[in-house]
């Protein structure tokens, strides 16, 4: 599985980045199977830079804040409205009860007019999993002021390099607050991709709505994940302080994440002794050393690469 940021800026989109959408990829030995994990502010455009739109296979939504879903307004003129013609199904969204609701409102549909036509909209039971392709991604209800809010877990199923089935865990926290539910999601996580928004001393009287960078390292300790990749950042807050903090109480390995780089989400047989270099996209690389990795040392030459997309001539 890899893991490609769109956007990372907390709350509102940033100089450097879009607000929140990471594109998730995964090969079920036939073909690459592609979803995005929310559509905040402004990442529609840094979408294309990395792939077709035609080839997502599904969004997942975890809150309905314009910062992980408003661009799926921009989607829906995508879809609607290309001269050429869709030429695909309807796109698959899993999100809030509200998500229709939110979406057609904010556009200002035309009375009588529905993005049901546009979108094939499915509402989240928490904790049930749904799949999609080499993908099951679960729904755990977590702490953020508004009616639904989700961590959501992503495991995909895909080939190995000798024919046997591995499966990578990713654990996107969406927007929350220490709780419980976070660290169902996380357990035991290849990557955990955790938001921390909050400054210890600044933030410390807001209860409930986001996490800090020692906070974020608390849950990542909690749930025994193997690495962790802080994101939803604002502007205003110190990202070497967030990973100071983080540090205080995770003992793993900490990066942060950047739009356009592409991080690989690898299970435990692949993840020991692997030379970094064998990983490298064209924008940067992120491979931490992990603890795991107790089947036998495979052969680079039977690995699948994941080359970073090019953008069509």
């Amino acid at each position: 599985m890899k893991l490609t940021i769109i956007g990372c800026t907390g709350s509102f989109p940033g100089p450097g980045s879009p607000a929140s959408c990471y594109l998730v990829s995964a090969f079920d030995g036939t073909r690459d199977w592609k979803i995005l994990l929310d559509l905040g502010s402004g990442a529609l455009g840094v979408l294309q830079r990395y792939t077709d739109i035609k080839d997502i296979d599904g969004i997942m939504i975890s809150h309905l804040h314009p910062d992980h879903c408003m661009d799926l307004c921009g989607m829906h003129v995508a879809i609607r409205w290309d001269p050429n013609g869709w030429g695909r199904d309807r796109m698959l969204v899993h999100g809030p009860e509200a998500t229709a609701d939110r979406i057609e409102t904010a556009y200002s549909l035309p009375d009588g007019d529905t993005m049901a036509k546009d979108y094939d909209f499915q509402v989240w039971t928490p904790n049930k999993p749904v799949n999609i392709g080499p993908f099951t991604i679960t729904p755990y209800p977590v702490r953020h002021p508004i009616e639904e809010a989700y961590a959501l877990r992503v495991e995909a199923s895909e080939p190995g390099p000798d024919g046997e089935l591995l499966t990578s865990v990713l654990t996107y926290s969406g927007d929350t607050d220490s709780c419980d539910g976070l660290v169902e999601a996380a357990k035991d996580a290849d990557m955990f991709l955790c938001e921390a928004a909050f400054e210890e001393g600044r933030d410390d009287h807001i209860d409930g709505v986001h996490l800090t960078g020692k906070r974020a390292g608390e849950m990542a300790t909690a749930a025994g994940v193997e690495r962790m990749l802080l994101t939803h950042i604002p502007v205003w807050t110190d990202i070497n302080k967030v990973v100071e903090e983080a540090k205080e109480t995770y003992t793993g390995g900490i990066a942060v994440a950047v739009s356009g780089v592409t991080y690989g989400v690898y299970s435990g047989s692949l993840k020991e002794d692997k030379d970094p270099a064998r990983f490298k996209g064209e924008k940067g690389t992120d491979y931490l050393k992990t603890r795991t990795g107790t089947l036998p040392t495979i052969s680079y030459e039977k690995t699948r690469k994941f080359p970073l997309l090019k953008r069509k001539k």
